[in-house]
C-alpha cells in the first residue's frame, strides 16, 4: 500500500480536530478523500450536486476511506456571466483550481473526487488534479432535461438564439416567454454538444473518470451508478498510487483532441486542454495536436448545434465510450486510464452502440477538421475557427473589408440598423483574456446577432474573444492571439482594411504592409471594463493563450 500523505501530517491538534468531527481512531489510518462539490443554489447546473456528493461519500466509506466534502466556487455562464460583461466566467475556472489547492492540498488529503458540471468546473478540476498530482476522479454531473412546445423540442440553444433575434426585431417561431418555460426542465448542464458536454466527453477521453460516464442524464440511475463506482475506485487509486500525471500523458491529450474533433465540440476545449497540460507540466502542445489530429479525424456524430441529433440520442448510442471505440484506429489506446488499465482494455468492454448516431470512420458525416487553428499576419500566435459539418453550407474562405468595433453594444446597434454590408468582416476586439478581461460573453452575442440578421453567409466575424459552445454560425474566427489589448495586430486593424480568411491554408491575414502596420499606434492601455479585486489579479497575472490562459507562475 502507498504511504498516505494524510498520515504524515497527523499532528495531535489535527487529530483532535478530526476526532471532534466524529472520526474514530481507526479512521485516522484510512485514506482521506476530498469530495469536491460545487453545489450552488444560484444555478440549475449545480443544484443537484449535494445528492451526488452523498452517494460518493457513502461509497468512499464502504471502500475503506474517509470522505471530506469541500465546497468551491460554482461558475455558471448564464448566471455568473451577468456581471462585468461576463468577465468572471473564464476567470472563475482558475479560481476553482486555486480554491481546490487551498483546501485539498493544504490539508494534505490523499485523493479527491470532483463533482464536475458546468463549463468551467471540468477544466478547473482537471487543472487542479494535474497541479497537485494526487489520485483524482471526476464525476460527471449530467445534462438537463428540456421541453416541448407542441411537437417541437426546445432547449437553451433555441432560447439563446430566439432572445437575440427578438432584440433585433426578428422574432422566431415561438414566444420568448414560452421558450423560457420549456427550455430547462431539470438540473444539469445545457443540452447539446456545447462546452459542458464537450468537456464531459473530454474527461472520459483523458481517462479521468470511470468508463461510461459521459454524457449522462442528470439525476439518472446511470449517473448515480458512476458516482458510486467513483467513490469505490478512488480509494483503490490511493492504495495503488495512481496519480493524474500517469494518466494525463501526451497520448491522453491526443485522444481528447480526437474526441472533440469527432463530435465537433466546443472550441473552448482547446484552451482548457492546453491549460491542463501546462498544469501537468508534460510539455504537450495542444495547438500542434489539433493540427495533427485534424488531418485524421472526421466528424462522426452531429449533436446539436451541429445537427439534429439530441444529446439524449448520443448518450443512448453509447456516448463518449462508443466514440472512442470508433476512433481506436487513429488514437493511442495504450494510454493509461484512472481504472489502472490502458484505454484498449477499457474499450474492449464497451458495446459498439448505434452506428447511425455515432458513425464509423469508414462512413463519416463529414470530412474533418471540425475545428481548425489558423495563423497569419492577423494572428501570429493562433486563432480558432469552428467549421462544424463541412457540407458547403458555410463559407471556408473570405476576402473582405474590415468594419471594426471596440465593444459589443456598438456592433449590435449597427447590426440592428442594417449597416453591415455583404463582404464585410466584422472585427470585434478588446474581448480577450486581458482586454475583456477573461473573454466575457460579448462575442457570442454579436455572432447570434449576425445570424439573426440573416448575414451569416455574407459577413465574416473575427474577434479576440471566446464563443459559447452553442455558437456555430457562418465563418467566425475567435480567440485571435495575441489579443488587441496586448499589442496584437487585431488591435491595429482599421475600417476598410482587407482581411483574408483561408481555412484550407490555415491562414488569417491582414493585407496591410508590415512597415505600415508597425507604424500604426498601439491600442490604448485604458481598458473599457474595470477590473478590481480578483478580476484585477486575473488581468495582471493571466498568461497568454498559448498556455491556455492559465493563472500560474510559469517561472517556477
Amino acid at each position: 500500500m502507498t504511504a498516505l500523505r494524510s498520515l504524515s501530517a497527523n499532528s495531535p491538534i489535527r487529530r483532535a480536530q478530526w476526532r471532534a468531527l466524529g472520526l474514530s481512531e481507526a479512521d485516522m489510518l484510512k485514506p482521506k478523500i476530498a469530495v469536491v462539490n460545487s453545489s450552488s443554489e444560484l444555478a440549475i447546473c449545480f443544484a443537484h450536486l449535494d445528492g451526488v456528493a452523498k452517494v460518493v461519500k457513502e461509497a468512499v466509506r464502504a471502500a475503506g476511506g474517509v470522505p471530506f466534502e469541500v465546497r468551491t466556487t460554482a461558475p455558471s455562464d448564464f448566471i455568473t456571466g451577468a456581471g462585468c460583461s461576463g468577465s468572471y466566467i473564464l476567470a472563475a475556472r482558475d479560481l476553482v483550481t486555486n480554491d481546490i489547492e487551498a483546501q485539498v492540498d493544504a490539508a494534505m488529503l490523499d485523493g479527491m473526487v470532483c463533482l464536475t458540471s458546468c463549463d468551467k468546473t471540468p477544466p478547473g478540476h482537471l487543472m487542479a488534479a494535474a497541479r497537485m498530482n494526487i489520485p483524482t476522479l471526476l464525476v460527471i454531473g449530467g445534462y438537463q432535461a428540456s421541453g416541448m412546445i407542441g411537437d417541437d423540442h426546445v432547449d437553451i440553444e433555441d432560447l439563446f438564439s430566439g432572445s437575440v433575434g427578438a432584440t433585433l426585431g426578428k422574432p422566431g417561431k415561438f414566444r420568448i416567454e414560452d421558450m423560457t418555460e420549456q427550455a430547462i426542465r431539470g438540473p444539469g448542464v445545457c443540452a447539446g454538444m456545447a462546452t459542458a458536454n464537450t468537456m464531459h466527453c473530454v474527461v472520459e477521453a483523458l481517462g479521468m473518470c470511470v468508463p461510461g460516464s459521459a454524457p449522462v442524464r442528470a439525476n439518472s440511475d446511470k449517473m448515480f451508478d458512476a458516482a458510486r463506482r467513483s467513490g469505490e475506485r478512488i480509494v483503490a487509486m490511493v492504495q495503488e498510487g495512481l496519480t493524474p500525471r500517469k494518466v494525463l500523458t501526451e497520448a491522453a491529450f491526443r485522444n481528447a483532441t480526437a474526441m472533440v474533433l469527432a463530435v465537433s465540440g466546443s472550441i473552448n476545449a482547446i484552451k482548457h486542454l492546453q491549460a491542463t497540460a501546462v498544469e501537468a507540466e508534460n510539455g504537450v502542445d495542444v495547438y500542434a495536436l489539433w493540427e495533427e489530429m485534424g488531418r485524421k479525424v472526421p466528424i462522426l456524430s452531429a449533436v446539436r448545434p451541429n445537427g439534429a441529433v439530441r444529446i439524449e440520442q448520443f448518450e443512448d448510442a453509447g456516448g463518449a465510450g462508443a466514440m472512442l471505440k470508433r476512433l481506436a484506429p487513429v488514437i493511442d489506446t495504450t494510454a493509461m486510464t484512472a481504472m489502472g488499465q490502458p484505454l484498449a482494455a477499457v474499450l474492449a468492454a464497451i458495446p459498439e452502440g448505434d452506428v447511425q448516431i455515432i458513425r464509423p470512420l469508414s462512413n463519416p458525416i463529414s470530412a474533418g477538421p471540425s475545428i481548425a487553428i489558423l495563423r497569419g499576419s492577423l494572428a501570429p500566435e493562433s486563432a480558432v475557427v469552428k467549421l462544424g459539418i463541412r457540407d458547403g453550407s458555410r463559407p471556408e474562405s473570405f476576402d473582405g473589408r474590415a468594419v471594426v468595433y471596440e465593444d459589443t453594444q456598438s456592433a449590435m446597434k449597427d447590426i440592428k440598423a442594417g449597416k453591415l454590408q455583404k463582404g464585410d468582416v466584422l472585427v470585434l476586439r478588446g474581448q480577450g483574456i486581458k482586454g475583456g478581461p477573461a473573454m466575457g460573453g460579448g462575442a457570442s452575442l454579436v455572432l447570434f446577432g449576425i445570424d439573426a440578421a440573416g448575414l451569416a453567409k455574407d459577413v465574416a466575424f473575427v474577434t479576440d474573444g471566446q464563443l459559447s459552445g452553442l455558437c456555430l454560425k457562418g465563418l467566425t474566427v475567435a480567440e485571435v492571439a495575441p489579443e488587441g489589448a496586448t499589442g496584437g495586430p487585431i488591435g491595429k486593424v482599421r475600417n476598410g482594411d482587407r482581411i483574408v480568411i483561408d481555412v484550407e491554408g490555415r491562414r488569417l491575414d491582414l493585407d496591410v504592409p508590415a512597415a505600415e502596420l508597425a507604424a500604426r499606434p498601439a491600442p490604448s492601455a485604458v481598458f473599457p471594463i474595470a477590473a478590481k479585486g480578483y478580476l484585477g489579479i486575473y488581468r495582471r497575472d493571466v498568461q497568454p493563450m498559448s498556455t491556455g490562459a492559465v493563472l500560474t507562475d510559469l517561472a517556477d
